[in-house]
């Protein structure tokens, strides 16, 4: 078929309701990202989509992965594969010594007995994406959304999102924090990481206020930020 064809099926099939959408909607998409008639932006999209997740429910809002893995250097260097993380991995298996904690533990569990309450043995003992961790990203523009998330206030200073860098560091070695990013960090001008309103986000314990976002040294602003982090994922 095609690149014509293709698209067209995938516009009829994002018209559709979910449990509407059938294999043929699944291939086409596959089929066009094969055939670069599409990028890896829109066939993530398009995957989020056909599973049900939208920008209108935080509970499923759209998952899309870190990519970049250098948030160091001064430059940008999208040909070196240093640069990039490891997308054959889970978030949780990036570091080795965490992983190894989490086999540790894995092997160490009982096993599941439903009438002592205790759930099948597990590796990872937290999600990729909740309402929480999208909000953790977005607060800055939908305030209003945290705010009923946090009975009408905002969360610790210390635990909200200040600094890519740090941010990366925390998905990559904290046991409790295995969290993907959400399309804003791929798609517009970035005004979500910059506290636009003058939002009272408080202060870290080290005195710190909380504003924009710490970016990267490599971005010289929240678009060319955003720019870059596009030109990665494709």
């Amino acid at each position: 078929s095609s690149a014509y064809s293709h698209n067209a099926l995938l516009a009829r099939g994002l018209a559709l309701p979910p449990d509407a959408i059938t294999g043929q909607h699944v291939e086409a998409a596959l089929r066009a990202w094969q055939s670069r008639a599409i990028d890896n932006y829109t066939y993530l999209a398009l995957l989020n989509t056909f599973a049900d997740r939208s920008a209108a429910d935080l509970a499923q809002y759209p998952v899309f992965p870190w990519v970049i893995a250098d948030y160091a250097s001064r430059r940008l260097d999208l040909s070196s594969p240093a640069t990039c993380r490891d997308l054959a991995k889970p978030v949780g298996a990036l570091d080795d010594a965490r992983l190894a904690r989490f086999r540790e533990r894995f092997a160490a569990m009982p096993p599941a007995d439903s009438e002592a309450g205790l759930p099948p043995p597990f590796l990872f003992g937290t999600h990729y994406s909740t309402p929480g961790y999208v909000l953790y990203f977005l607060v800055r523009a939908a305030p209003e959304c945290m705010l009923c998330l946090q009975n009408g206030r905002f969360d610790a200073a210390d635990r909200m999102f200040s600094s890519v860098a740090a941010t990366w560091g925390s998905c990559l070695r904290n046991a409790a924090d295995l969290k993907e990013l959400v399309p804003e960090f791929y798609e517009g001008d970035g005004d979500f990481l910059l506290n636009l309103d003058a939002l009272e986000l408080g202060e870290t314990q080290d005195g710190a206020r909380l504003g924009d976002v710490e970016l990267p040294p490599w971005a010289r602003s929240a678009s060319d930020f955003v720019r870059k982090c596009r030109a990665a994922l494709e």
